[in-house]
């Protein structure tokens, strides 16, 4: 496969993740109206979110679709947490 390939289907994968973390907005509405979720997958989403992150951002060449896509998941899995306490 050529790069340029590649390159489409990494950022098309980015997009599918950022879509994913998304839908935690409706867990958080659930949250707040009194019907509390588990906090092992947000907390779970939140740490993998973050490591995947520090790998694109650490690499010797940046990896922007895996930086991207794993920002989402940061935020709303901390905001997801936080809400189902």
């Amino acid at each position: 496969m050529n790069e340029k390939t590649v390159n489409r289907i990494g950022w098309f994968a980015s997009l599918m993740a950022t879509a994913m973390y998304v839908s935690y907005i409706d867990q958080v509405r659930l949250n707040l109206s009194g019907h509390k979720g588990s906090l092992i997958l947000p907390i779970i989403t939140t740490i993998n979110c973050t490591a995947w992150a520090i790998y694109g951002l650490f690499k010797e060449k940046k990896d922007w679709p895996i930086v991207v896509c794993n920002i989402p998941g940061i935020i709303l899995g901390i905001i997801t947490a936080i809400t189902a306490l």
